[in-house]
């Protein structure tokens, strides 16, 4: 039986873990994508990553088979994109092809929450909440559950083909595809009644375009979160490339505070006996070992670094088993780090010395300055806050004063009007009553201005008139054909133009559309 060497208390082991961005081996961009295998992580980070797998996951995946109640001429699925009606239902919400506006409006708020939590915490979206980064977690523990931790799946790949390996292998990319499976399968559902798809999508009699798209969607789930993982952000997301502009020296990103934790030795004791200067760094390699994306914090920002604060967690738990302060690795702004740093410097005069940053009892000096919530609220993220507000109070009074009643008209072209055997001129129109409420109504359209002319509707036998009710279909667009007749006497009426006005009685909505009437020039 092999048995492992004792440690002593205190003691730290040193994983073999490499950065695959080290500057000292970095390759041609298209080289050969070298594998990751981020070692299981433990800490406050870590719980808050779970939560929001678990939080965003939950809404994804439950969303289309939460009910809510419209009536009976509308559907009950809460969130629904109903290409086929051209409707947008949310919860109480129902939103119109003409009514765009406020998804153009959701979009601009999400660019600006982007802006706003980058500027303040970084790429907290990117590490916390992004569907890349929670699929790929999602991907892992399947691959840990199978597979183990991170030597034991070093070794696996390093291994020899034999069963056992296949076995784990055809596991694992098995439940691979069935997430991508659920993924695609999730999506379809938020375009049909949930309930009614599945049970045709389970007969095979749903529509082609479900097929295709679940298809479509396993396959990229699979490729993203299975097989490209890292290189999805590094290559493929543009925000990496973008945030720079977003971010300013107070802005919260993951620091390896080197101002207290070089010089690195994994020797501190007998390196400070022969009188070395040494910081709280012990050359782990915990925070490279846990990296989804496999880089050294402690080589500074980069590109590829998405603030998930797994390595803060790692770094933590070392320096716990060290009986040493947290934070060599920390949630920092370039402000603070810098301040640090001059005190570890001399102000840039020396090499770093972190004698200097802590007084004869070995805690920090009081020079020393800690993150402190006050410096996010600053005017750059106050801007984007306002302006999120802003908009989101503009589409919120939107919502709240908008008519569920609109009016199209239509004037025909062929032909542009009509000359009657005594003279009258007879123009046609095309007239779109818009009932957006899950209720039958009666709405009275009448004319306004040219006081001699007349209406008809066809198809109805209530004569000519100047005001009529009509019986509009509920959440529907009920289609009148109507014609407008003006005596011959009374033609230079028509210069100052009319308009229709539709109202509802009950409500006291109403729309009004101003129309042209058309006449030969000879009668002008």
């Amino acid at each position: 039986m092999l048995h492992q060497p004792a440690h002593k208390a205190g003691s730290v082991d040193r994983l073999e873990a490499e950065p695959v961005n080290a500057a000292r081996h970095r390759r041609p961009l298209y080289e050969k994508r070298r594998k990751i295998f981020p070692k299981r992580a433990e800490g406050r980070f870590r719980r808050f990553k779970w939560l929001g797998v678990l939080v965003t996951l939950g809404i994804y995946y439950l969303t289309p088979w939460i009910r809510w109640d419209r009536g009976e001429h509308a559907p009950d699925q809460a969130v629904l994109i109903d290409l086929g009606a051209r409707r947008f239902y949310f919860f109480f919400i129902e939103i119109w092809p003409q009514e765009f506006f406020f998804v153009a409006g959701l979009l601009v708020m999400a660019g600006f929450g982007l802006f706003l939590v980058t500027s303040a915490v970084g790429r907290a979206w990117c590490g916390y909440a992004c569907p890349q980064t929670v699929w790929v977690d999602l991907f892992l523990v399947i691959e840990r559950f199978i597979e183990g931790d991170r030597n034991a799946r070093m070794r696996l790949d390093a291994g020899p083909w034999t069963l056992d390996k296949i076995r784990k292998r055809v596991a694992k990319h098995a439940m691979w595809l069935v997430i991508g499976v659920a993924t695609g399968g999730a999506w379809i559902f938020y375009f049909a009644d949930a309930p009614a798809l599945l049970k045709s999508f389970v007969a095979l009699q749903a529509p082609p375009a479900a097929y295709m798209t679940v298809a479509t969607l396993t396959a990229t789930t699979y490729v993203f979160g299975g097989l490209m993982r890292e290189q999805v952000c590094t290559y493929m997301c543009p925000w990496p490339r973008i945030q720079a502009a977003m971010l300013d020296e107070n802005s919260l990103v993951v620091t390896y505070n080197d101002w207290r934790g070089e010089t690195r030795s994994r020797h501190a004791k007998k390196a400070a006996a022969a009188g070395e200067v040494v910081g709280d760094c012990v050359d782990c390699n915990a925070c490279v070992a846990v990296c989804p994306m496999g880089i050294d914090i402690r080589d500074g920002q980069q590109l590829e670094c998405i603030t998930c604060a797994l390595c803060i967690d790692a770094c933590d738990g070392v320096m716990d088993k060290l009986g040493r302060e947290r934070g060599l690795i920390s949630y920092a702004t370039l402000s603070d780090y810098a301040a640090n740093m001059a005190l570890a410097t001399d102000g840039g005069a020396n090499p770093i010395d972190p004698r200097s940053v802590r007084g004869a009892d070995g805690a920090f000096v009081d020079g020393i300055r800690h993150f402190n919530w006050r410096t996010i609220f600053r005017p750059r993220v106050l801007v984007y806050f306002g302006v999120w507000v802003l908009v989101g109070l503009g589409m919120l009074y939107a919502l709240v004063s908008r008519d569920r009643l609109e009016l199209n008209v239509l004037h025909d072209r062929n032909p542009q009007y009509v000359v009657e055997s005594d003279g009258s001129v007879r123009n046609g129109y095309m007239i779109k009553l818009l009932n957006m409420i899950p209720e039958q109504r009666r709405i009275t359209l009448t004319l306004e201005g040219m006081p001699s002319a007349q209406m008809r509707i066809a198809g109805q036998a209530q004569g000519d008139g100047r005001s009529f009710s009509v019986a509009v279909d509920p959440d529907k667009v009920t289609s009148l054909k109507v014609f407008v007749t003006v005596p011959k006497a009374k033609l230079p009426e028509t210069e100052e133009g009319f308009s229709f006005r539709a109202e509802d009685p009950s409500s006291h909505e109403r729309d009004v559309y101003r129309a042209n009437f058309n006449q030969p020039e000879t009668a002008k």
